[in-house]
């Protein structure tokens, strides 16, 4: 044993993304002591700019969209009690299609050696105990979670030499198939508008989160969804876009306090399912 507190490390892509995810977690474990490390990769500089301004529309400038975006994560983080905030800082490169994918200097185009030799150096700094990113497909598809993925398992296994001493545990987060049907059923509820997905739309939705039995790790941090919710709404310029703030908190409560995790690496032996990303490290 050491005097080096137990640290959980999130990564992730854009600024809100902690608190979608994660902020269950986040504000759990800060509350038992577990020291809270967010790495953000991206500006945010796609996000809707001041006054509802789209991306690529008149108006819309990604410098100012990202500065703004960089205070409103500081505020979310504050909400969340988040112990350290890191931020790679590379330009968003927005949704699956967008031109800016192919931008220079965004997150999608960065050598995932370069993206991983960064987060591997902040590793061997906070020690992490505990990892937490995107699977593969970035849970939706988008590219900058794709890319998150990518450079955080590369960056353990650029890591793991100077870490011999630490073998995190490793998560990707995900959903259960069981919510997400309900989950869409209850988005219409809350926004009538919202059109029927075409069967394209409707097939890849059912391809998103896992089989219930195919979740390793069930967190419940309900008792910390108020903090989740206000930690959400600290990203006020995405409003638009953030459906879950229409739910109000005791609905939001009931739909978000369950945090679900596949745990992909592990050398404490811990049984499965668990419902404690600490399991067998204390």
């Amino acid at each position: 044993m050491t005097d080096r507190p137990l640290t959980l490390m999130a990564v992730h892509a854009h600024p809100d993304d902690e608190a979608t995810g994660t902020g269950g977690i986040l504000a759990r474990y800060a509350a038992e002591g577990i020291r809270t490390v967010l790495v953000t990769c991206t500006d945010g500089g796609c996000g809707d700019g001041p006054g509802g301004v789209k991306p690529g529309g008149p108006g819309h400038d990604p410098a100012a969209v990202a500065s703004m975006r960089r205070q409103e994560l500081e505020a979310s983080c504050d909400v969340l009690k988040i112990s350290d905030l890191e931020m790679l800082d590379y330009a968003d490169s927005g949704m699956a299609g967008w031109p800016s994918n192919d931008a220079p200097g965004s997150f999608w185009q960065t050598p995932v050696e370069q993206g991983a030799a960064r987060l591997a150096e902040l590793m061997r700094h906070y020690r992490p105990d505990v990892v937490v990113t995107y699977d593969e497909n970035g849970f939706y598809g988008h590219p900058d979670h794709i890319q998150a993925n990518r450079i955080t398992m590369a960056a353990l296994e650029m890591a793991a030499l100077e870490m011999t001493a630490l073998t995190p545990k490793v998560y990707w987060t995900t959903m259960p198939r069981s919510l997400m049907q309900r989950f869409w059923e209850t988005m219409r509820e809350f926004q009538e508008d919202m059109p029927e997905p075409d069967p394209a739309e409707t097939a890849a939705m059912a391809e998103i989160g896992l089989p219930d039995d195919e979740i390793t790790t069930w967190v419940d941090a309900t008792a910390f969804s108020g903090q989740k919710f206000d930690a959400l709404a600290a990203h006020a310029s995405q409003g638009e876009n953030i459906f879950f703030l229409k739910m109000g908190k005791e609905k939001f409560g009931e739909w978000m306090g369950m945090e679900t995790f596949v745990r992909v690496k592990d050398a404490t032996g811990a049984p499965l399912p668990e419902n404690d990303l600490f399991a067998g490290l204390r």
